[in-house]
């Protein structure tokens, strides 16, 4: 039913229009929260929801811990190094075998592994025994899990949603999810951190995966037809490897996100300086940074969330990589805790909305039977160029300093949103053939409004 024009004469003096507003915010909200109307993906929001509060507050611990025990911005390099090598060194063949394995069982394994590790790390620094050492074995032994789980996860979303209208909305109030944990993790991070510790921010996170396991195994999953067993590993990796380097979109997109997060993403590692050396604060004011950033992503991933398709998406990927790149300018220059707070705001927002319409747009246009193997280049694109990024950061922090290493990576980040617009055509051309043989361009199909987000071209 058309919907009526707003500024008629007659909707305007009609006594009842507060309850339609009312009636019209309901439905608005009912929509972009749609995806959880499937039981196995509001299992997984719930627990994942609280385990990913403990993941951040072990973040913002590990950083801090790192920073006060040692002072060095190297040292903060190398740990991030550490926890993220592992993504980009066995991606590839993670996403082969995620492809091949039962995605739920391979969820359930890795998450007890990761509660294993932060018990690990909390029984040390809880007894005060912990080192630098330490710390980077056991941050190369998550990335390790990581590297499996990452591409399982992105890969499992299309399993727990029973309406595939609704992945796009599944991966939106992913980030909305990460985000909301992002917003609370750090800032009662800070609090526990000057109250009682680095080591009971590791504690709360090890008990917080119990939430995610009881719901992975609470899920209701249909048996899946084996994929691809009887092909030697190396065969599937050339096959995943030329997929996504002859695919103009996915390739443009991978190599986005892998400069973005080799160059961007970073001014994570670099917090703790800005907390205490350049805003001359402490842990508290670490939280508040990241929380700051936290509220900006989850603004974003709302606004993902309440998108009818992926419609558009082409052009705000290279629009708010420009915007995260201008904040991190900005960041570099700020002096000032009211205004670094409001520039978080902006580089969290920026930034998911990039990494959420990204990864929105792989997830509709990749084939299912190879979902695994391109989710971990993904993977290897957004956190296996980390690794780097991290060591990169950490050693010209040291030579340079924080901000004018944030303002260097900010310019970058604008440079390689421009190269990206310059694609949008050629990624155009491709993908338009596809959907046309598919009866779903909007020219030439009916009904678009209803279509789903999986049978929308991403560029237009």
């Amino acid at each position: 039913m058309p919907r009526p024009d707003s500024t008629s004469p007659e909707l305007n003096s009609h006594p009842s229009r507060p309850a339609i507003r009312s009636s019209t915010q309901g439905e608005s909200w009912k929509f972009a929260l749609r995806a959880l109307r499937s039981r196995n993906y509001r299992l997984f929001f719930t627990g994942q929801s609280v385990s990913l509060i403990g993941t951040w507050m072990t973040q913002i611990a590990t950083s801090w811990l790192v920073y006060r025990i040692t002072g060095s911005a190297w040292l903060l390099g190398i740990v991030g190094f550490a926890s993220r090598i592992p993504s980009f060194l066995l991606g590839p063949f993670a996403g082969v075998w995620v492809d091949r394995w039962n995605r739920h069982q391979t969820l359930v394994v890795t998450q007890i592994l990761s509660m294993l590790q932060s018990f690990a790390l909390a029984g040390l620094a809880l007894a005060r025994i912990i080192t630098i050492r330490e710390i980077i074995w056991l941050g190369l032994a998550q990335g390790i899990i990581n590297a499996f789980d990452m591409p399982a996860r992105q890969a499992f979303v299309i399993q727990m949603v029973e309406d595939r209208a609704d992945l796009g909305n599944a991966i939106a109030l992913n980030s909305s999810m990460v985000n909301m944990a992002r917003l609370l993790g750090p800032s009662i991070a800070g609090v526990i951190i000057a109250a009682f510790g680095e080591g009971y921010c590791f504690l709360i996170d090890g008990f917080s995966y119990l939430a995610v396991i009881a719901s992975l195994l609470a899920m209701r999953i249909a048996p899946g037809k084996p994929r691809g067993i009887d092909k030697p590993v190396w065969h599937e990796l050339k096959e995943g490897w030329h997929y996504v380097t002859h695919f103009v979109p996915i390739r443009s997109i991978l190599l986005l996100l892998a400069v973005i997060s080799l160059v961007g993403m970073q001014y994570t590692v670099l917090m703790p300086i800005f907390a205490g050396q350049v805003l001359h604060g402490g842990p508290h004011t670490l939280g508040f940074l990241m929380g700051a950033s936290g509220v900006g992503a989850l603004g974003g991933a709302m606004f993902l969330a309440t998108r009818k398709n992926v419609l558009g998406l082409g052009r705000v990927v290279p629009l708010a990589s420009a915007i995260f790149g201008t904040g991190l300018i900005a960041l570099g220059l700020s002096r000032f805790l009211w205004l670094s707070l409001l520039l978080m705001l902006f580089v969290g927002g920026a930034m998911m909305t990039q990494m959420a319409s990204s990864n929105t747009i792989l997830q509709t246009i990749v084939q299912d039977d190879k979902r695994g193997r391109v989710m971990s280049f993904y993977s290897m694109a957004f956190l296996g160029m980390a690794p780097f990024g991290s060591l990169l950061a950490g050693g010209l922090a040291h030579q340079i300093g924080a901000p004018r290493t944030v303002m260097i990576s900010g310019t970058i980040c604008i440079a390689v949103a421009a190269w990206f617009a310059s694609q949008l055509s050629a990624m155009r051309e491709v993908v338009r053939p596809i959907y046309r043989t598919l009866g779903i361009i909007p020219e030439i199909a009916t009904g678009i409004q209803s279509a789903s987000v999986l049978q929308t071209p991403p560029e237009e």
